[in-house]
């Protein structure tokens, strides 16, 4: 069994900060959390009911100035990007003991935005779910999802145990590549919703009632992500540019308007490289390749 932490802070009382404090509290991470937001009234979320599961072991808190007076061991900051700078500074102001581990949720920045804590002798790192959390069930996703951890060595270690506590994977960033790192991760989410909303209504010009197109093209891209994860990328792909068909290419860039055309020609060029990789042969990549590029 892990050892649980014997107390937890959270600072931020928004969908991420409380997902996070419910899955961890679900698990019992922590003997204490404290959760730090910025009304005077605790938030209706099922972590913080007062008469619910949590109400012996989870506090609320409507300013961070309460981390003085009882410190936790780890305190995670679950604040908007624009404003970790500022917070950091703003604790690193506080009697917070050295050695106290301090983690950000942030996808994008590194723990750099936390040198104020850093010189303040905290421990300083991220700790990032690569889950989307759009809504109330984003805590019973975060059990055995990845999380991108990055930090001094202290900070990694505690950043891996509580992943560990809800049974999730880890992916180690190096230094200075959290930025890259989250572009993948956007375009992986964030780019999947775009094209199926561009696919969606591509069908729906095309005569088709548009709800019977979304689950048709959730189901196929749903097939698409299965074949990858089990394939690989390159065995994965199907269709008309891996199989150098120009004249289905031409007569989908005939359908398409010049700003769709544009967004299909730039696709499909990237994917006309995974093709090379897969054999195709140059010259009928040529061909398709001149059709795209005077679209792109």
């Amino acid at each position: 069994m892990r050892e649980a932490l014997d107390h937890l802070a959270i600072l931020g009382a928004g969908r991420a900060g409380l997902a996070l404090g419910l899955a961890l509290a679900g698990v019992g991470a922590a003997r204490r959390l404290t959760v730090i937001g910025r009304s005077p009234s605790t938030p209706e979320h099922p972590l913080l009911e007062p008469s619910g599961s949590f109400a012996s072991s989870v506090a609320y808190r409507a300013s961070y100035e309460a981390l003085a007076a009882n410190p936790p061991s780890t305190l995670i900051l679950a604040v908007p990007d624009s404003a970790l700078g500022e917070v950091a500074a703003s604790l690193a102001s506080l009697p917070l003991p050295a050695g106290t581990v301090c983690l950000h949720l942030s996808g994008a920045m590194g723990a750099e935005v936390l040198r104020p804590l850093a010189e303040h002798g905290c421990h300083v790192g991220s700790l990032h779910p690569l889950v989307a959390l759009p809504d109330a069930g984003a805590a019973a996703r975060l059990h055995g999802a990845w999380y991108a951890v990055e930090g001094d060595t202290e900070a990694v270690a505690a950043a891996q145990r509580l992943a560990e506590h809800l049974d999730g994977k880890v992916l180690a960033v190096p230094q200075g590549a959290k930025a890259l790192y989250h572009a993948a991760a956007v375009a992986a989410s964030n780019f999947v919703v775009t094209l199926l909303s561009v696919s969606e209504r591509w069908m729906s010009e095309a005569g088709i009632p548009r709800e019977e197109a979304r689950f048709a093209l959730c189901a196929l891209a749903s097939g698409a992500v299965d074949n990858v994860a089990r394939l690989g990328p390159v065995d994965a792909l199907t269709g008309p540019v891996v199989r150098g068909d120009a004249s289905t290419v031409r007569a989908h860039l005939s359908q398409l308007s010049p700003s769709d055309a544009h967004l299909y020609s730039v696709l499909a060029l990237a994917t006309l490289e995974i093709a090379g990789q897969r054999g195709l042969d140059e010259e009928a990549a040529q061909v398709v390749a001149q059709l795209l590029r005077a679209k792109a």
